[in-house]
């Protein structure tokens, strides 16, 4: 069947299948065009487990690797990737052979797992250009309406689901849109859909409730994690690893030991759960947070001991959390099993080995690791040369970080926002108003700054500068900056810097800066901890 372009919209998008639904959907199904011009938001960069859910989207059959893993390969590592996905995919049938729907299928998987979702759309738009070829399903649909709202935005996504016919509508693709809402933290949207799904019957198992429970941890607003376990009980929803796992954690946030603990012992009497890494390192940062060291390394044992297959984000996590607690002769030797496992070690398992030597003050050691990356990488990750820079800048050693910083250019590196503040950091500490201002400049006119805010504990110690050498001009441009950049929206954040919500005219903020933005940097953690929850949700759909 051969799908018609909607009107909906000038965008294009196709639908994969999988192997568990074969028949030809006997509907239209919106379709969306990726502009090659459109810029899109740089998505942050989390750890994202690919599985398979309660949703029905089945995991392809296991067939040999054949073609699939290059044809992955060339996307992923493109030079230009403005000539998008459909280029590979056209050089590689005029080679005289006929790409399968299996194989394409898992090369989505694969760019969806490493979070190139852009390329995963124009996979699925070639698709949708010979869908004489190809059967699509209604897990299809939520998984394409998943990825519009990854790269168009949530406003496309609802478009999308609005067009779809009645037929298509199932949990899927209500549990994908209420995935959209939720990473977007929208509330009131998210509240109305679910309620939706309970009166079509749609919420009658654990993840709608695991996605919500995500939700409110991010909002931190506890008391509805513990309602919707209750409301799971009460309807007898059996709780899955995922529901636990967020509860244990709504309750170490509480700062509970004794309830995080009962619903540990209340997991272990259910037979249908097996504890996962994720439950313990979920329990060893709760206990770091409240200062019980030792429980926390004998959860770290556990997290070792139930890692499963080829899976790398677990050694990022043990590493990181020994780093936390200030044992750095064990993250060295993780260190050395995770070498020993994998043949190359990505951008991400560099940075949390790093990361975690600074915070044990070990920074011969960081500088060792830092120059075995040099070695292997294959892009100049700034965020790695971000943590050498910062430990310099807090020892009070500008030189050396102005030194690495030429360093980092010489290697091609790009710095980002992160790193003018660093520099930043340093001309404050020194009093130099003019070189820290010009540093506040770059970070905010840099690529990628909408998703980063200047720390508050810099912009008030900048404040603090200007008024000591009585240099208001310096201070009313660096208010600007933020008022421009839409932070000062942020009630909270603008309390944080001496300043209320009314300190700009509002005209001049725009209107699409989340206001729930986390501020510090133990919200960004907390955040970071929802969202590794939310992204092992996502192999649902």
């Amino acid at each position: 069947m051969l799908l018609q372009p909607s009107t909906l919209l000038n965008h294009r998008v196709s639908l994969s299948s999988t192997s568990s639904y074969s028949t030809q959907l006997p509907c239209q199904i919106p379709r969306f065009i990726l502009s090659k011009t459109q810029s899109y938001q740089k998505l942050p960069i989390t750890c994202s487990i690919s599985q398979i859910h309660s949703y029905g989207t089945a995991d392809y059959e296991r067939r040999p690797m054949i073609k699939w893993n290059g044809i992955y390969k060339k996307i992923s590592l493109m030079e230009n990737p403005e000539l998008g996905s459909a280029t590979i995919l056209n050089d590689s049938e005029k080679g005289g052979r006929k790409l399968t729907k299996w194989e394409l299928c898992r090369v989505v998987k694969e760019l969806r797992k490493y979070k190139r979702y852009k390329q995963a759309l124009e996979v699925y738009e070639w698709m949708n250009n010979r869908g004489e070829r190809f059967r699509f399903s209604t897990s299809d649909a939520a998984i394409q309406l998943d990825l519009i709202a990854k790269v168009l935005g949530v406003s496309s996504a609802e478009d999308y689901f609005l067009q779809l016919p009645d037929t298509l509508k199932d949990k899927r693709i209500y549990g994908a849109l209420l995935n959209a809402y939720v990473r977007a933290k929208m509330r009131d949207k998210a509240e109305s859909l679910i309620d939706n799904m309970r009166n079509k019957d749609y919420a009658l198992h654990p993840l709608p409730f695991n996605v919500m429970m995500t939700l409110y941890m991010k909002l931190k607003e506890y008391d509805k994690v513990e309602s919707l376990v209750s409301e799971m009980m009460e309807k007898n929803i059996r709780l899955d690893i995922y529901s636990y796992n967020i509860w244990l954690s709504s309750c170490g946030f509480q700062g509970s030991v004794e309830k995080m603990e009962q619903v540990y012992e209340q997991m272990k009497q259910d037979r249908s759960i097996n504890p996962n890494w994720t439950t313990f390192s979920t329990m060893a940062t709760m206990y770091i947070k409240m200062g019980l060291s030792e429980k926390a390394e004998e959860c770290l044992r556990n997290v070792e001991s139930r890692i499963t297959g080829r899976d790398r984000i677990p050694y990022h996590y043990l590493i990181s959390l020994y780093g936390t607690v200030g044992n750095k002769e064990e993250v060295y030797r993780v260190w050395k099993v995770y070498k020993s496992i994998f043949p190359s070690i990505p951008n991400l398992g560099f940075h949390a080995t790093i990361s975690s030597l600074v915070r044990a003050a070990d920074i011969q050691g960081a500088e060792k690791i830092y120059e075995e990356w040099l070695l292997v990488k294959t892009s100049y990750d700034p965020r790695i040369a971000n943590l050498l820079m910062g430990w310099y800048v807090k020892e009070g050693n500008l030189d050396k970080a102005e030194s690495f910083f030429n360093h980092m250019a010489e290697l091609g590196g790009k710095p980002n926002s992160s790193t003018w503040e660093i520099l930043a950091e340093g001309h404050i500490r020194e009093e130099r108003i003019d070189e820290a201002l010009s540093c506040l400049k770059e970070a905010f006119a840099t690529e990628g700054s909408r998703s980063w805010r200047p720390k508050p504990t810099n912009v008030s110690a900048f404040f603090n500068l200007c008024e000591e050498k009585t240099d208001m001009v310096s201070r009313e441009v660096l208010v600007g900056l933020l008022g421009q950049s839409g932070y000062l929206k942020n009630e909270a954040y603008a309390s944080l810097i001496g300043l209320s919500g009314g300190a700009v005219c509002e005209s001049e903020l725009p209107m699409d800066k989340d206001t729930n933005s986390s501020f510090s940097s133990s919200d960004e953690n907390r955040d970071d901890d929802s969202e590794v929850l939310l992204n092992q949700l996502q192999g649902s759909v």
